[in-house]
């Protein structure tokens, strides 16, 4: 009878330890989204926002954007000064476009940093030489640079695309950024095994040979990309399907 009872009461702690554990409540820790240090605005260290520098580029009514002077400009012009001032710029990304409207064909820069390092890297990007001289060449039509005494535009997802949900805006500069270094840093590899700096003598080689350079780039973008940029992609959503254009669902 005491083997019964003492059976029944071991029983009924295993049945109460098992409760409770199903029923805890403990804290949970939370955990700080990994963003660069630097990103958070901290007390005594130089606020930081969004600042943009662009690149207007000739374009004839009756020719194609001249697309390869982006890569021009992004690898010789703006890397050299990105790569100068990268640990005082947390995020920053390139964006590219040319539609026939009052802006055109626009190659921008955007970098989150602090008014004092906009400033300089403004300086640095107006010393180029090579872009004094595809200005006086007409290649360049325009460049404007923010003004570093304006108001600044603190939050994360500021110059995301407004339509978005606050987690994506907030979120996706970190994603755009790596978009960005690896096609300059593609740009850099195919330049180093296509051009020799004794092919670079002026701007119509120039143009030329990074225009062979923009061929071999968006030849691998229409080869590999499907599998090397948006297989990946998709696999890290858990292979999701989304909704494209068409409005039909569609895996990669």
């Amino acid at each position: 009878m005491r083997k019964r009872k003492c059976a029944f009461w071991l029983m009924g702690v295993l049945v109460a330890i098992a409760i409770s554990g199903c029923a805890w409540t403990g804290n949970v820790k939370k955990v700080k989204p990994v963003e660069p240090e630097s990103v958070g605005q901290k007390a005594g260290v130089a606020e930081k926002g969004w600042w943009y520098a662009r690149f207007r580029m000739d374009w004839p009514q009756d020719k194609d954007p001249a697309w390869y002077m982006d890569l021009i400009l992004a690898h010789r012009v703006v890397l050299p000064v990105l790569d100068q001032y990268q640990k005082e710029i947390p995020l920053w990304r390139f964006h590219r476009r040319a539609l026939k409207d009052q802006t055109g064909h626009q190659f921008s820069f955007i970098f989150y940093a602090s008014r004092e390092t906009a400033q300089e890297i403004y300086d640095a990007i107006r010393s180029s030489r090579l872009l004094d001289q595809l200005i006086a060449a007409h290649l360049v039509v325009d460049t404007i640079y923010d003004d570093t005494t304006d108001d600044l535009l603190t939050d994360l997802g500021a110059t995301s695309d407004p339509h978005w949900s606050p987690e994506i805006k907030r979120t996706w500069p970190f994603y755009i950024m790596g978009v960005s270094r690896m096609w300059v840093n593609l740009i850099d590899a195919v330049s180093k095994e296509k051009i020799k700096e004794s092919d670079l003598s002026n701007l119509d080689d120039l143009q030329e040979n990074y225009r062979k350079v923009n061929e071999v780039i968006e030849a691998q973008w229409r080869q590999e990309g499907r599998h090397a940029f948006l297989h990946h992609l998709n696999a890290i959503f858990g292979y999701e399907p989304l909704v494209v254009y068409e409005r039909r669902l569609m895996n990669f």
